[in-house]
């Protein structure tokens, strides 16, 4: 008889409580740095303390991933339960927090690591799916072959209010953010091959864009009956979250619509009023 499995995932998946609460998905943080001190994502450290930081000094963070020490204590009280593990990283292209899990995995048996090949809640949708698929009696193996093949489904995708964090981060050039605000550029980013890159240029105000981008999204692809996620990076009027959500549910009306907020590895890079609308395609 196959073992309880239980889905993890580290802390960029930006997971709501109320779904992690609801699904029984667990989380790892990843460490945030500002000069010599440091904090757990999400915990005690948030995407708004971000902003008061650098608006009062011009700091921005760096992110930590997990080390392997810390992904076995994390694993090993789970394994202890009796329970297989399915764990779900941010892309490998973007961190060591994949490869740091796989390797605590081959220590200890019984985890099932996943490269979502994704960031944010598009993490969150394949948390969920796996969730979804051990409450149906799948194994843990199972879960996991079923997540790697449906990774590149997942349709992950960002709008930018502007390139001023991913200037400050390293990036993009000074160029490309001095020209972007010139023009009134807002930038589209989507993941692709794990990597994320920008695949359109808005024109206009940033509410304007929303619609548009939110639309163009949802009628560019065929999309899987279940969840679907507006996240977005705070600064963004609950209004305008209202009348996007709408939107969505116009266009997708049998989704179960959830809203989130992006945690500190996504803020620190695309700044505030950032804004996506994640889905699983057929």
């Amino acid at each position: 008889m196959p073992k309880p499995v239980v889905i993890t995932a580290d802390s960029t998946c930006d997971l709501p409580q109320e779904l992690k609460e609801r699904y029984d998905i667990r989380t790892i943080p990843l460490t945030i740095l500002l000069g010599d001190e440091s904090y757990l994502d999400g915990v005690g450290f948030t995407a708004q303390d971000i902003y008061t930081r650098y608006h009062e000094d011009g700091t921005l963070p760096k992110t930590s991933a997990p080390g392997i020490q810390q992904f076995m204590d994390f694993f090993t009280p789970i394994l202890e339960e009796g329970c297989e593990i399915v764990h779900l990283d941010i892309s490998a292209e973007l961190s060591s927090s994949y490869n740091n899990a796989c390797i605590a995995a081959s220590e200890l048996g019984g985890v099932h690591v996943v490269d979502s090949r994704m960031l944010c809640t598009g993490i969150a949708l394949l948390a969920i799916e796996g969730a979804e698929c051990r409450d149906r009696g799948m194994s843990a193996g199972e879960i996991a072959e079923h997540l790697r093949t449906l990774t590149e489904k997942v349709d992950t995708s960002f709008v930018l209010d502007t390139l001023e964090f991913m200037w400050k981060g390293g990036r993009c050039s000074a160029v490309s953010a001095l020209g972007a605000n010139l023009l009134r550029l807002k930038p589209a980013l989507e993941m692709k091959d794990g990597k994320l890159s920008i695949y359109k240029k808005y024109r206009g105000s940033i509410q304007t864009v929303y619609r548009q981008y939110v639309k163009e999204r949802l009628a560019s692809a065929e999309i899987r009956p279940g969840h679907i996620f507006l996240t977005d990076s705070g600064e963004v009027p609950e209004e305008t979250l209202r009348e996007l959500r709408g939107i969505i549910r116009e266009a997708v009306p049998d989704a179960e619509i959830h809203s989130a907020k992006a945690g500190c590895t996504i803020t620190s890079h695309c700044g505030p009023k950032t804004l996506s609308v994640l889905f699983i395609r057929k």
